[in-house]
């Protein structure tokens, strides 16, 4: 994970305004938020390996992910690239679950801090310039 710097953390924002304004960046609502917040993140690799993410608590109001109608003030967090690495082929740890006869098909990373190539900073840098412009 690279930390980056910007003139968006620390900022409190509108969550409607501020996730339509990332969609047009490609951006989504992370899959790790909580009541309490969450993050906004860009995959840079076709592999969808190397990620761009902004985090965000939630300053005023009640957040739900899931809800369409969200009317929360959020305060952006310092931004960062992160890599996550990830077993090639089926997953031979995967359980069944004794409700439903469910397979869990997600795996988890072999390398959840994997090194990041100076290209990759680059590009999430680029990004999240355009980001700061559109945000202002």
């Amino acid at each position: 994970m690279i930390s980056m710097d910007s003139s968006i953390e620390g900022n409190i924002l509108d969550y409607i305004h501020t996730k339509n304004e990332l969609d047009k960046l490609q951006f989504t609502l992370g899959g790790n938020w909580d009541y309490e917040g969450g993050s906004f993140d860009k995959y840079l690799d076709d592999r969808r390996t190397v990620w761009l993410r902004i985090p965000f608590v939630i300053a005023q109001g009640e957040f739900d992910g899931e809800a369409s109608d969200i009317e929360a003030q959020i305060q952006m967090s310092k931004p960062y690239v992160l890599r996550h690495l990830y077993r090639e082929g089926v997953d031979g740890t995967a359980e069944i679950h004794t409700y439903g006869g469910l397979v869990d098909q997600f795996q988890k990373p072999t390398d959840e801090d994997a090194e990041i190539a100076p290209e990759w900073v680059k590009k999430g840098s680029s990004i999240l310039k355009q980001v700061e412009q559109l945000l202002q």
